[in-house]
């Protein structure tokens, strides 16, 4: 896609916001400061009569569906925060995580034959009319041939080149708010938006979703808050995911928060655990957690689909992250400080008592409080004003992982006004700290370095075929070293494991 191309792309989709209205929209200009209201004002002389039907939710929804998937993915996001832009707004927003136009059974049938490369009555003995359309894919019921219950996953036709023309506009917008808005060089546009694109790539080949369900489902089963469902692995292609029939309504029902028997406050708490318990305990975890891809039963129960987004936290990424929130469970905000530092999450010409102070501010007028006390529009303004105040830059490999966490949190607090997301966090936050920071993970990580200085030395020590007789000299006058030093590193590893055991855990 032509640079020209991309750039009429972006100024039709703006033309298209102010026409509707859903740019500033009139519903919010008694909350907007002088300038942005009169802004808003002079929009709204270029908007046309869709302007005036519906709510802005719902004429925001009818923009972001005509304009691909990535905007469709934009208002998905939007739509977890009711907490933020109100439960009207968001409700509107709903039908784009799963009730988007669908296309024809006949042609997602030859789609699925033509992908799996055999006819379909080898694999299904039906396949129903589609029960949910998405920005990317829409899912049919089917029956096996074995007679197992499956939903079938299908991609919708041209969807690779609609995904390339979002790419190329996103690339370009991205350029422009490096150019024209210098501050917000900060956040790393540019690089944000490679991280989005590639994403939306990977969602594009249902192979590797088949792939990251399967894992996923492994790491969900070691604990009870979460599930996935089965990969039918007969029934994979690249555009094509057959997957066992989850159980229970999806959480995008009004309904599915009336069933009887369910436990709203345990349920809330199983959405926020499970998605901690996969990024800590196994570095990976869902990145689309949504309430489209979430079906319950009572009392709490969870099935998640739609593995298209997997993030991934490498170690020192996953060790962050819950020394950061351990310290704020401990009300500790010097501890807090500390990591960001170590990570180099804040420059470190900043001053770390001064950042400190300022998680303390943002802290402590929330912790304990009933979620329905806290706003959360003014504590996010207020943690960007702090991330500008200490030059805080965008980490590009923690944007799904910070986009998952503001999903997460929204979701549960749509299940349950009142959920406390630090007191939900709390048991898997400890039951990591006690494992990797007790004194047996300190002793068993002082014996992997003394192992790998042992394994680096026994290469050093080996001699090529045929050595001088210089070498060989050296050779013999090594082991005897690399001996002491096995010994000297095993005495000392249990030295140090003694004196760890003697301390109280973490």
């Amino acid at each position: 896609m032509t640079s020209f191309s991309a750039f009429w792309r972006l100024t039709s989709a703006g033309w298209a916001l102010v026409r509707a209205d859903a740019l500033i929209p009139r519903e919010v200009e008694p909350l907007l400061p002088a300038p942005a209201k009169w802004a808003g004002r002079v929009l709204r002389l270029f908007a046309g009569g869709a302007a005036r039907r519906g709510r802005a939710g719902e004429r925001l929804a009818h923009v972001l569906e005509k304009q691909g998937p990535a905007a469709i993915k934009m208002g998905q996001f939007l739509s977890t925060r009711a907490d933020i832009f109100g439960t009207a707004f968001a409700d509107d927003l709903s039908r784009l995580k799963d009730r988007l136009p669908a296309f024809p059974l006949s042609v997602a049938k030859a789609e699925i034959a033509r992908n799996l490369g055999k006819p379909l009555s080898e694999i299904y003995v039906e396949i129903g009319e589609p029960v949910a359309a998405a920005s990317l894919a829409q899912a049919h019921p089917a029956t096996l041939v074995d007679g197992r219950k499956v939903a079938v996953k299908v991609l919708h036709p041209n969807v690779e080149r609609q995904v390339a023309q979002d790419s190329a506009v996103l690339r370009l917008a991205a350029r422009l708010a490096e150019k024209l808005a210098p501050a917000s060089r900060r956040l790393k546009p540019t690089q944000f938006v490679e991280v989005v694109i590639r994403a939306l790539e990977l969602e594009m080949d249902l192979r590797f979703e088949a792939a990251g369900c399967a894992e996923l489902g492994e790491a969900m089963a070691t604990d009870p808050y979460m599930r996935a469902p089965l990969v039918c692995w007969e029934g994979v292609g690249r555009r094509v995911l057959t997957l066992t029939w989850a159980q229970g309504v999806p959480l995008s029902d009004p309904a599915a928060l009336q069933l009887p028997g369910l436990d709203r406050k345990a349920l809330a708490e199983n959405v926020t655990r499970g998605f901690l318990a996969q990024a800590l305990d196994h570095g990976l975890f869902h990145a689309d957690l949504h309430e489209g891809n979430l079906f319950v039963a009572a009392p709490s129960a969870i099935t998640a689909v739609d593995y298209g987004i997997v993030g991934r936290l490498g170690s020192g990424e996953r060790r962050y992250l819950a020394e950061i929130l351990y310290g704020f469970l401990n009300r500790d905000y010097a501890r807090v400080a500390k990591v960001h530092f170590d990570a180099g999450y804040v420059p470190a010409h900043q001053d770390m008592d001064a950042f400190a102070q300022a998680l303390r501010a943002v802290g402590e007028p929330v912790f304990g409080r009933n979620a329905r006390d806290v706003s959360m529009g003014r504590l996010l303004a207020q943690l960007f004003e702090i991330t500008a105040l200490f030059d805080m830059a965008l980490r590009p490999e923690l944007v799904l992982l910070q986009k998952t966490m503001v999903t997460v949190e929204g979701v549960a607090r749509r299940i349950d006004p009142t959920h406390d997301l630090w007191a939900a966090a709390d048991p898997v936050v400890r039951r990591w700290i006690g494992r990797e920071l007790s004194p047996a993970a300190k002793a068993r990580d002082f014996a992997d370095e003394a192992l790998r200085a042992i394994k680096a030395l026994a290469r050093l020590a080996e001699a090529p075929s045929a050595p001088p007789p210089v070498v060989v000299a050296e050779r013999q006058h090594a082991w005897p070293l690399l001996w002491f030093l096995v010994g000297a590193a095993t005495a000392g590893a249990a030295f140090v494991t003694g004196l760890l055991l003697a301390r109280p855990p973490v």
